[in-house]
């Protein structure tokens, strides 16, 4: 049985870099501007966390954005039309990746944190295998160097399916579920952790539910940044989130109270 938490699991984009998760959405309305549709910063966010060929998919079968599709190529959109885009998007995330690298300020006193009290740390992202590649070393020029991390290339199936997180448990040796926690920004996020039976906890200024650069977020009062916390935090708790913390600052506190919780016999 578990006594402690054992293994922090991170999302990336939107929960320890790229603040405000701008990167896919640029490369996704991108995508489709070549494809003579213009799609909403909502529209791309929509699947947001999945990996990226379901996120098309997902995009494709919002109706605003699928009639938009057909009136634009004349034809519904086609499995074939999800290979394409998926094969074209590639090269366009890549350069959104390199302009949207930053780790989410705090990150690393976070993690220096968790290391000294024992936790090993892992990721786990929808990006493509070279997207995510790209994002980790970007990231560890900046000092954050996860002990392991799981793309959607590497498992049978993305989110909202559990495979990445078993897969980083496996490669840590880290077992019960109980004893591991899952910090995502996004509904899918919370259902990733929830499939995998571990805790599933929830960010929220960085977030792609916020839906905010830095500059943006700093720029809101401080009255602005609480209503958008709590638009945030409304979302990730009904997704199911065991909690939901404002900012990744709060995350030591939040181990320690967890650990009272296993403790005390409870379970994800």
């Amino acid at each position: 049985m578990a006594s402690d938490i054992q293994l922090v699991i991170f999302d990336w984009a939107g929960t320890t870099v790229d603040f405000g998760s701008m990167a896919p959405v640029r490369a996704f309305i991108e995508l489709f501007r070549l494809e003579g549709v213009t799609v909403s910063a909502a529209e791309a966010r929509a699947p947001m966390g999945m990996h990226k060929k379901d996120h098309i998919r997902e995009m494709l079968k919002l109706p605003e954005v699928g009639a938009k599709w057909q009136t634009a190529k004349g034809a519904a959109w086609t499995e074939a039309d999800v290979d394409r885009l998926y094969h074209a998007v590639a090269p366009l995330q890549m350069e959104t990746i390199k302009q949207s690298a930053e780790l989410v300020p705090g990150l690393l006193p976070v993690v220096e944190s968790l290391r000294a009290d024992g936790l090993k740390i892992g990721g786990t992202t929808g990006y493509f295998e070279a997207a995510a590649h790209l994002v980790m070393a970007q990231a560890k020029a900046q000092g954050f160097v996860p002990d392991c991390s799981v793309h959607g290339d590497e498992v049978p199936q993305g989110r909202p399916a559990p495979w990445m997180v078993y897969k980083v448990m496996q490669q840590l040796g880290v077992y019960p579920a109980a004893s591991v926690l899952k910090v995502g920004d996004t509904v899918l996020d919370i259902e990733e952790g929830l499939n995998a039976g571990v805790w599933s906890i929830g960010v929220c200024d960085s977030s792609s539910e916020t839906g905010l650069t830095l500059p943006e977020w700093k720029a809101l009062s401080g009255n602005d940044q609480a209503a958008a916390i709590a638009r945030s935090k409304e979302r990730l708790e009904q997704a199911g989130a065991h909690a939901v913390i404002a900012s990744l600052s709060e995350l030591p506190a939040l181990v320690k109270s967890f650990n009272a919780r296993l403790a005390n016999g409870e379970r994800p």
